[in-house]
Parts: structure tokens; sequence; C-alpha cells
């Protein structure tokens, strides 16, 4: 009898510990990570990864950056086009929201600053990939000179870009990656890690180092997302041990249904609530508007990623202290510079920086990816500085 009891009361310990959440520390990464390894940057609140108002990175701010062997794919054999006038497709995510908006400007005036280049952006009203997929294997068919895109899924969208490479169609992503071997180049808006840690850092400045939080994402597949939120387990794990991660919800990159996740958090933790991270540019903005409805601004910070216009009424309200991103309007500008650099011949394996117009010089990293820059950090002191 007294095995038995014992056994069940182990059964029963087993089965709570189950269900509680994991902290920071805990062994397994928290739900919408990546496994892919991560590189946490070290411990204390600081600038030292943020950019300056114009967007220039703080000086020795790339000095830790190491060179790796170029592991992006390779064009087939395709007509000389370096100087004459090519036709580029962008295949985003998905269209009708605003970062992708600023994306496609930054791409227009990339275009009408170059002369000899055409981009027109085509994709899916939902960010579903099997429909991104189609997309750009219907442009493949038509035939263009290049292919831009943000993947919804870095491994499905894979087989497709290899055909377009197979095809002689240069191909660049930017804002979410694809598997190496199947673009050539992908402009990364801003170091995983450094994003990582501007997330975490504003939480705990805000809410103190033994906050509770829940995250509102896009996909649990989605590899921008994933990789910010492997990085910031990484980094609250090894700096913030006391942080309680809840649940990550996903919400489609959808403005009503992420306000459901938002509310759902609030109403399933109560008072357990001190944060909630929003990984998406329609995630943020509508976690926001779920806290303020529900009164709790001054309870619940909100944290995440989100285009200035869409965050000014609650960072100029006070519900929300600041919003981290970059420029996505450069970073359009800076994939379509990227192409016709390749184009060209201009920017090749091994490189380690390309010129793109107005924003200068770029670094590589990672072997084939293109710096944009730091993250930056928009507050009430600049946010309406910003019109995208």
């Amino acid at each position: 009898m007294k095995k038995t009891l014992a056994t069940t009361l182990i059964l029963a310990l087993l089965l709570a510990l189950a269900g509680m959440p994991l902290s920071a520390d805990g062994h397994e990464r928290w739900d919408g990570a990546d496994d892919l390894a991560v590189n946490p940057l070290a411990c204390g609140m600081g600038d030292e990864m943020m950019s300056d108002e114009d967007g220039d990175m703080e000086e020795g701010a790339d000095e830790d950056m190491e060179m790796m062997e170029y592991d992006g794919g390779m064009v087939a054999m395709h007509d000389d086009t370096a100087g004459m006038d090519i036709t580029l497709v962008d295949v985003p995510k998905l269209v009708g929201i605003g970062y992708f908006a600023a994306t496609t400007l930054g791409q227009q005036q990339a275009a009408e600053e170059l002369g000899n280049v055409s981009v027109t952006t085509d994709a899916p009203t939902e960010a579903n990939i099997d429909d991104q997929i189609q997309v750009i294997d219907s442009y493949i068919t038509q035939g263009v000179d290049g292919i831009l895109f943000a993947a919804n899924d870095p491994v499905a969208i894979a087989p497709v870009l290899r055909k377009a490479l197979e095809s002689g169609i240069h191909v660049v992503g930017y804002d979410a990656n694809s598997e190496p071997d199947a673009r050539e180049w992908f402009v990364n808006q801003a170091e995983f890690n450094g994003i990582a840690k501007a997330l975490i850092d504003s939480l705990v400045d805000q809410m103190g180092a033994d906050a509770s939080f829940g995250i509102v994402t896009s996909t649990f597949t989605t590899p921008n997302q994933a990789r910010w939120i492997a990085e910031m387990w990484a980094y609250a794990g090894a700096c913030y041990p006391d942080l309680e991660w809840l649940e990550t919800l996903e919400a489609q990159e959808d403005a009503g249904l992420s306000f459901q996740q938002a509310q759902t958090l609030i109403n399933k933790y109560g008072e357990d609530l001190d944060g909630i991270f929003g990984m998406t540019s329609v995630a943020t903005p509508a976690s926001a508007d779920a806290v303020n409805q529900a009164g709790l601004c001054e309870d619940v910070a909100v944290v995440g990623l989100a285009t200035p216009n869409a965050m000014k009424p609650y960072v100029n309200e006070g519900c929300v202290r600041d919003v981290i991103l970059w420029n996505p309007v450069d970073l359009g500008y800076a994939a379509v510079y990227v192409m016709r650099a390749v184009v060209d011949g201009e920017f090749k394996p091994g490189d380690t920086s390309v010129m793109a117009g107005r924003l200068g010089e770029l670094v590589v990293v990672n072997g084939s990816e293109v710096l944009l820059g730091p993250p930056f950090t928009f507050t009430a002191e600049n946010i309406n500085d910003f019109d995208f």
C-alpha cells in the first residue's frame, strides 16, 4: 500500500512539473525557438548594440564579427546582364501590412536611383508558405532576372528557390532567410542575438529580472522569429535566470488573431503576467491594443518589433515605452542594391562588404549574409521623427 501510494505521489509530482512553464534557465527551449546554435551577447544593459538616430553603427560594434566561408548558393549559367536593364520580382511573406509596404517602398527607391532595375512585388495576402511557393514558381516559368524573397518557412521554400538558381535566376533574401544554399545572399536586418538582447533587456528594465511573460509570434516555423526566440532563451538563461516564460502563442501575422492571443495571455495569467513580447509588426501593436483596452498599461509591458507608425498611439500615450526594430525601407532598399551588385559581378562569394547607395558600405557576416546594421529603439523622444 505504501509502495503504491509513493508511486502515485511521484507520478502526480512528475505530471505537475510537466505542466509548469519552464523558466529561462530550463533545459528545453521556449516554444517557437529553432534548434540552431545560439550565441548570446554579454549580460548587462546598454546601447552598445544600438544604432544612433541616423542608423549608423556605433564605433567598434562590428569588431567581433567573424568571417566565415561563403555558404550561399550558386546560380547556373545565364546571359550576361551586367549593367543592363533587369526585371526583379519581390515575394515577401505577404502583402497588405505596413512592414512589407515599407520594404516595397525601399525597393522602389533603389530601383529609381539605379535606373536600370524594375521591381514588382507580388505575394499572397496571408502568410502561407504554399501560396508563396506558387507565386515564386510562376515567376520562374515567366522568366525574371532575379527573385527577392522573405520566407514564411526556411525549409519549405528552399526547393523552389534552388529551382530558380538552376534556371539561371539570381536569388537574394531579406527579412526572413531560407536554407543558405537556396539563395546567393541574405540581407539580415540585424544580428539575431542583438535583437534578442534588446528585447529582454527592455522587459527587465521595465518589470524586473523576475518578470513573467508570454510571447505572441507568427508561427513556430517562421525563421527570423524562431531565431530571435532561440537567442532570447539563451540570453535570458545566461543573464536573467529568474525570468519566467509562460507561453508562446501563434497568430499567423493576423491582427485580429494577434489581439485575441494577447487577450488570452491577459485572461489566463492575470496578475502573474508582467509582459508580452510581440515578435511581428502585427503582433506588437495588437498586443498593445489588448493591454490598453484592458487598462493594464501600468501592469503589463509590451515589448516587441513593429513599425513606428503602428506604435505611435501607444508610445505617445505612455502605454508602450519603446519599440525595437530597424528601418524596413532601408532593408528593401539594400536588397535591391545587393541584387544589382550580384548581377553586375561586383559582389561575389568571398567579398567582405558591398556598397548600397545611400546606406554606404554594408559588411558581410555569417558567410553569406549582408548586415543592414544593429537594432534601433523607437521611444517617445524620437518615434514621431519617422514615417513608415
